[in-house]
């Protein structure tokens, strides 16, 4: 899509009024993010042929698309946050480095030959992408007003359904002709070449700004790492936020895994049907939501700064009676068709959730701040989300039987409802504490 159809579309109106420098960030982060999620999604649809060739249980499924990832992910985030808010960090460097690494890991997870080895690879992973998202949003936010902070957040966010949807379509296709293993080489590989571009195409902000402005930097004292969390722990919104976002991703990442292996023991599709029908769901519903979400929040913020928020505290409670009317269903068009305006609500997040963090501290404890929502997401949600669903799914299995995962899916549907409690009661709180920087 050229920069004049996108912005058409409105989805690149935090490029509009940025240079083109700052254009060809945010496409490129946006690319960047597209393979963070590509590589770390597409075990979910390539979970049921792995299980039969390596004879693994639903629990071990569970581990290998969350805590494995996840917990490195989550623990690393932090310092590598720290690092990245220092003056002096060139923070393209260190996304470049990241990319490189989780692609390498993506590919060599193809090689596995069992449990273990895979275990380590998707570690590999989440040590590699844990460099990533922190850098990308403090590096947006040196970039863009704050009135535009959202949509262009969203904007980034982007990379999460779109990197999904390519992660079910080319991962259920390539499985089918050649395999989960060539699947998985085949999407790691291109990151290398990604990371060079990047490396060579993409500007650090700090490098071009004047001597003035880099003086006054530097003159700043940086907050130790307690005094950073102490600042971002003294913000209640904040920690409505992170409640309300670590819960969503909780059910997201457990949905995302386990509604794909639903459809193909419940409803008999193929590696490849499953993969296309949850594209349109995850895929193309998530991208409009997300979109959707940032505009909303730019648009209804700049009247009354608690609207930032209304939209996903509102959508997610509208989406919870529906999401599981389409787990209900027993025709697999339906549901799928059913799945797609709640796939929407609950996407709307992304950008107003990490847009106000970023606007709730200062500029010296914004990487902190974002890869502290990240722990909660990551650790919370893919850590415990997948692995839990495929517990609960075992449990539920000798009285369920093929419909235990059916069963699980049902309360996930309802749990959706304390995200939206959360995200309202921070929303009530953001007039008083949103910085206007």
């Amino acid at each position: 899509m050229t920069d004049k159809a996108a912005l058409s579309h409105g989805i690149a109106t935090p490029a509009t009024t940025a240079s083109a420098q700052t254009r060809t960030m945010l496409w490129l982060l946006l690319i960047v993010y597209i393979f963070n999620f590509l590589d770390r999604q597409i075990v979910n649809i390539l979970a049921e042929p792995i299980k039969a060739d390596l004879g693994l249980s639903d629990t071990q499924l569970g581990l290998l698309a969350g805590p494995a990832f996840a917990v490195f992910y989550a623990l690393l985030g932090i310092p590598i946050a720290r690092y990245a808010d220092k003056e002096g960090t060139n923070r393209v460097r260190l996304i470049a480095l990241a990319l490189a690494v989780w692609s390498a890991m993506t590919a060599i997870c193809g090689l596995a030959q069992n449990f273990v080895q895979l275990l380590l690879a998707r570690i590999g992973v989440g040590i590699g992408e844990a460099g990533c998202t922190p850098a990308a949003h403090s590096l947006i936010t040196d970039s863009v007003p704050a009135e535009k902070r959202s949509s262009a957040i969203a904007f980034y966010g982007l990379g999460v359904p779109i990197g999904s949807l390519l992660g079910l379509v080319i991962g259920g296709i390539v499985n089918d002709l050649y395999g989960w293993r060539i699947a998985l080489m085949m999407v790691g590989a291109p990151g290398l070449l990604l990371a060079l571009i990047v490396l060579f195409v993409m500007r650090e902000p700090r490098h071009s700004r004047s001597d003035e402005a880099v003086a006054m930097a530097r003159a700043v004292v940086p907050l130790s790492t307690s005094e950073a969390l102490r600042e971002i722990f003294s913000s209640r919104a904040f920690i409505y936020i992170l409640v309300a976002a670590s819960v969503t991703a909780f059910l997201g990442y457990g949905k995302a895994l386990w509604t794909i292996s639903f459809f193909i023991r419940s409803h008999g599709l193929s590696t490849t049907e499953a993969g296309l029908s949850m594209a349109v769901v995850l895929g193309l519903a998530g991208v409009f939501g997300t979109w959707l979400g940032g505009k909303m929040a730019d648009k209804f913020g700049a009247r009354d700064k608690k609207h930032i928020l209304t939209f996903p505290a509102y959508g997610m409670a509208i989406a919870a009676p529906i999401l599981f009317l389409g787990y209900y269903m027993e025709d697999w068009r339906i549901a799928v068709a059913m799945l797609i305006i709640p796939t929407i609500l609950n996407s709307a997040y992304y950008g107003p959730a990490y847009g106000c963090v970023q606007g709730l501290v200062q500029p010296r404890a914004r990487a902190v701040a974002a890869s502290i929502m990240l722990f909660g997401q990551n650790l919370i949600g893919l850590g415990f989300g997948p692995f839990l669903f495929g517990v609960l799914s075992d449990i539920l299995a000798p009285v369920a039987g093929q419909e235990s995962v059916r069963w699980v899916l049902y309360g996930a549907a309802w749990l959706g409802l304390i995200p939206a409690f959360f995200f309202w009661r921070a929303s009530l709180r953001l007039k008083t504490e949103l910085k206007s920087g």
